[in-house]
């Protein structure tokens, strides 16, 4: 994600606060495996994981989401169920 593509996602937070906490649980969902092993230490999506979705999403892993598809992209995963 450019930094264009930040800015404007912090700016959506700004404007629409509860949609921060449903990317933040959509975003643990979609972490690394043992991500506390490896820099830079959050978790975070692969960033490998992270193209193969944008690419298969948007035609281009380059591509750099608009907030309001990455905010129903996380309600969608939120909603989904997870079996174990």
């Amino acid at each position: 994600m450019n930094l264009a593509a930040r800015r404007a996602l912090v700016a959506h937070f700004v404007a629409h606060p509860a949609d921060a906490l449903v990317v933040l649980r959509a975003g643990w969902r979609l972490r690394r495996r043992f991500w506390w092993r490896r820099a830079p230490f959050l978790p975070i999506p692969d960033r490998s994981y992270w193209a193969f979705r944008t690419k298969t999403a948007f035609g281009d892993e380059l591509v750099s989401p608009a907030p309001r598809d990455m905010v129903a992209a996380a309600r969608w995963s939120v909603r989904q169920r997870v079996g174990k």
